[in-house]
């Protein structure tokens, strides 16, 4: 008897077309709000995401990304994998798979079971739009403000330029190159601290 081998359908991944930009503060994302209801865009949700970046064994995910969100608290999330990042004209292409689970808190225990190391966490708070054909997310981080656009290749910088940013602006590090940034930043501040105090005392 010849055995079968199980085959499943080839599954298309996504292809995230992105530009990522640092505001100023607050006061950014009151006009890009504006600006969005001005061009017609329309708020989806707002939402609070707590985010796991993973570092696992080999080359996995040195190329690739690894990442749990947790939203709003839980139980539900959002597990993400996306490929190595390419610049197309200033703007940031990655290979994208996406699948929502339902408790993101086993996951999270499953992955590290299963030999993933919790690399980095950061907390987010997102308010996503729908403008045209493109998502447009406005987010507060504990290390700044900041605004994505997210669609068609061909379109994202143009609808950059119509709510007022520019894409030759865009940064090129993703939230968790960002959060580590920040985290190393707030431990060297804390060990000149450490060292003021004692000298002084």
């Amino acid at each position: 008897m010849v055995r079968r081998r199980h085959q499943r359908p080839q599954r298309d991944r996504s292809i995230e077309a992105e530009l990522k930009f640092q505001l100023a503060g607050p006061a950014d994302h009151t006009r890009l709000r504006a600006a969005l209801r001005k061009l017609g865009g329309k708020l989806e949700g707002s939402y609070d995401e707590e985010n796991f970046r993973f570092e696992g064994r080999g080359k996995i995910t040195r190329r690739n990304t690894l990442r749990l969100r947790v939203l709003d608290s839980g139980p539900r999330g959002v597990l993400t994998v996306k490929g190595p990042a390419q610049f197309l004209h200033g703007v940031k292409v990655r290979e994208e798979t996406e699948v929502v689970v339902e408790d993101a808190h086993a996951t999270l225990d499953l992955l590290q079971q299963l030999g993933f190391r919790v690399l980095v966490v950061y907390r987010k708070h997102r308010a996503a739009w729908k403008l045209g054909p493109a998502a447009v997310t406005l987010d507060k981080l504990d290390f700044g403000y900041f605004a994505e656009v997210e669609g068609p290749l061909g379109e994202v910088p143009n609808i950059a330029r119509s709510l007022g940013l520019d894409p030759a602006k865009a940064l090129k590090d993703s939230y968790s190159v960002l959060a580590r940034k920040h985290a190393a930043r707030e431990k060297k501040a804390a060990r000149s601290a450490a060292s003021g105090a004692a000298k002084s005392a």
